[in-house]
């Protein structure tokens, strides 16, 4: 068995391991490391090849069909590239703009997407379906980390198994977490998750040295999020003061803009496009081409099954004016949350490939009235930073404080003996995180919360930290009460952990003891389990997750039918019946793509006959008359 060396107090490895930094884009992800003898970080690549692997997954017939599993061929980057304008709903990309998102969240810009995404209930985590199989923006970001991985171990000829991942400032805790579970999935130990901006400005060596005084703005835009992070370096050590932006907003909009301004042209409205996946993925390629070409020439022009594309620098400016426009007041709310001004800043750094429009560069420039930085390459320099802070985690560079950090993550069981991770591990103490729950059955007056530790996806196997109940919480139908877990991690290593009912105020709280009593023995076995049970454990996660929105479907069902029967043909009532008997059979199996498909199969057969008992009832409503 392997060992790992790790230091209990920071987290930290020992130098013989290699950490690589990690940027996971939306557009294009690559890898770095510190080069061995020049000491300084660089983009990993082939002989006479780009640096940037695109975020591309391709899947093949086999790979798409639900019986052969393991037996079919996932591409990605260039090679799965080529499958966008051939089999556009079998070619994923973008799917960093998926992660930790709710179909609600992203059904505005659906028809932005050329492949399936699954809508049956619109609170739940988005799934991409293709051809029989269903999958979570977690397994498709882990096929990319994967390819990576790979990457890097043929170049280097040796495994690499830690990582340093970075995410936008603006992802919240559930876009965070869902990336180290890619990283899981994909044989990676993330060791930390850390924000785009600190990364790029690392690479431009702000900071790098003991005597650096700065207060520094990075502006990051890339294929599909913005943000914009004002620092404070002082000491070795970054501050960040505020972050602003948007997880959904990037060159993919600029795209869009060129594709939606050529639609209008050639008179063809967005329901063609929706129906041609072919076309789409033809018209945006070109899109993205004329975006680059205008960044030198005034004029694009090119033909597409015989129609003229025509676009000018000054149009193509007009029309992402109000994106950039998007960026300006995050940038003024970011400066307002810092309580500074645009003069305060003494240095701006730009990052991601859409900082290379001409007119971006300039109005930032013109909004904070100095000249940007833009010397490195914005594609690689969060990578490149990535690797740095990859070097400060494996103890290399000892001009950085590194604040303490949790060993192991924290969380709590959830329903199928699930762990929800609220702290995950290498997280800087003090730290404060909380998260709302709710109860599974009506008239819940009470619930047991578990407290554990550990990287594995079932609290089985993991280890229990304590437990206790949140009793006496007024009786309410499930699913309204709103309690609220926190963890508050203090300076000295207790974690507390506090219940709440929201709407009654009822409360509970439990102190855990510092270090809980682990040896560093204990922790490298828990590490390594982790990494060495990944797939399974994330597979059962994803089954259990899809038997529990398959129950709760089947008694939303239940009760609705109960309470409608009146409004529904007898057809309708014998065909939601045999696919509730399906969805119940599928529920006793262990695959997860046959319970998926027969719960968007119940959903198919009872969507248009909720949404007319809905139009009548509102029909009824707008009349003066009651909804019963």
């Amino acid at each position: 068995m392997a060992k790992i060396g790790i230091n209990i107090a920071t987290g930290s490895l020992q130098k013989e391991e290699i950490i690589v930094g990690i940027d996971l884009g939306t557009t294009n992800s690559l890898i770095a490391i510190i080069h061995p003898e020049t000491k300084n970080p660089v983009a990993l690549k082939e002989h006479n090849t780009s640096s940037l692997v695109p975020s591309i997954v391709h899947f093949d017939k086999n790979a798409r069909l639900n019986d052969t599993v393991g037996q079919g061929n996932v591409t990605v980057g260039e090679e799965a590239k080529q499958y966008l304008i051939t089999e556009p709903q079998n070619t994923i990309f973008s799917a960093k703009r998926l992660m930790g998102k709710s179909y609600n969240d992203i059904k505005i810009n659906s028809s932005f997407f050329t492949y399936k995404i699954i809508d049956d209930d619109t609170e739940s985590l988005v799934k991409v379906q293709v051809g029989e199989k269903f999958y979570s923006p977690v397994e498709l970001s882990s096929f990319i980390l994967k390819e990576l991985k790979q990457r890097a171990e043929h170049i280097l000829k040796t495994p690499v198994n830690k990582a340093v991942v970075t995410v936008p400032a603006y992802f919240n805790d559930a876009q965070r977490q869902a990336t180290r579970d890619a990283g899981k999935l994909a044989g990676l130990d993330v060791l930390r998750i850390i924000n785009e901006p600190t990364a790029a400005s690392l690479a431009y060596g702000i900071g790098l040295h003991k005597d650096d005084h700065k207060t520094i703005a990075v502006y990051d835009l890339g294929g599909g999020t913005f943000d914009i992070s004002i620092l404070r370096i002082s000491n070795g050590i970054f501050e960040v003061l505020s972050t602003n932006g948007d997880t959904y907003l990037g060159g993919d909009d600029f795209d869009n803009a060129i594709v939606k301004f050529w639609l209008q042209q050639l008179s063809i409205n967005e329901d063609e496009l929706k129906n041609n996946k072919e076309f789409a993925q033809a018209v945006r390629l070109r899109a993205e081409e004329a975006k680059k070409h205008l960044s030198f020439n005034e004029n694009f022009e090119d033909k597409l099954n015989g129609k003229e594309l025509k676009i000018s620098k000054t149009e193509f400016e007009e029309l992402i004016r109000p994106y950039i426009d998007k960026t300006i007041t995050a940038c003024k709310n970011a400066l307002q949350d810092a309580k500074l001004t645009a003069a305060d800043i003494e240095v701006i750094v730009m990052v991601g490939g859409s900082t290379r429009v001409p007119i971006v560069k300039k109005t930032i420039s013109d909004f904070f009235g100095k000249e940007v930085n833009d010397s490195m390459n914005p594609d690689e320099v969060v990578a490149l930073g990535a690797a740095l802070q990859a070097d400060i985690l494996a103890g290399n560079n000892k001009e950085f404080l590194l604040l303490d950090i949790t060993p192991l993550s924290l969380g709590i069981e959830t329903r199928g003996g699930l762990m929800d991770v609220l702290i995950p591990r290498n997280s800087k103490i003090p730290t404060k995180v909380s998260r709302q729950y709710t109860t599974q059955v009506n008239g819940q007056s009470g619930i047991k919360i578990s407290v554990c530790q550990g990287e594995r996806d079932l609290v089985k196997d993991n280890r229990k930290l304590a437990e206790f109940n949140l009793t006496n919480i007024p009786a309410m139908p499930a699913g309204l009460p709103k309690v609220e877990i926190s963890f508050l991690i203090n300076a000295d290593g207790i974690l507390i952990v506090k219940a709440k009912e929201l709407r009654s105020g009822v409360e509970q709280s439990i102190d855990v003891q510092p270090q809980y009593g682990l040896t560093d023995q204990q922790v490298e076995k828990m590490l390594l389990e982790s990494i060495t049970h990944a797939k399974d454990d994330i597979a059962t996660r994803a089954l259990l997750e899809a038997r529990t929105e398959g129950e709760q479907l089947l008694e939303t069902t239940e009760k609705f039918i109960q309470k409608n029967s009146k409004e529904l043909t007898p057809e309708e009532l014998l065909a939601t019946a045999e696919a509730m008997q399906a969805l119940q059979l599928a529920l006793t199996m262990e695959d997860k793509d046959l319970i998926h498909s027969k719960i968007e199969e119940l959903n198919n057969i009872s969507r248009p006959y909720a949404e007319r008992i809905m139009d009548q009832a509102v029909s009824k409503a707008m009349k003066g008359k009651a909804i019963s």
